[in-house]
């Protein structure tokens, strides 16, 4: 009875854990996708601060980041 508890509940954190993971991944990899072409978009902020390379490499590194917590929700090894 509590390997079954057991087992339920790592079942229910896994789950838990893989649905944060997935929705701070695609929240991340947009924030990428903005920042890397930031440049192509009609926005006040950019007549302000225009873009540059650093806008890129911080898309870059938040698209690859974004991209592992996508594949760690799909992974699901989190005891082990």
């Amino acid at each position: 009875m509590f390997e079954d508890y057991e087992k339920r509940k790592r079942r229910q954190v896994s789950l838990t854990r893989s649905m944060l993971d997935y929705g701070m991944g695609i929240i991340i990899l947009l924030i990428g996708i903005f920042f890397f072409f930031r440049d192509k978009f009609d926005l006040d902020i950019n007549r302000g601060l225009p873009p540059d390379s650093t806008d890129k490499v911080m898309g870059v590194v938040s698209m690859i980041y974004g991209s592992w917590r996508i594949y760690r929700g799909y992974q699901k090894k989190y005891f082990k």
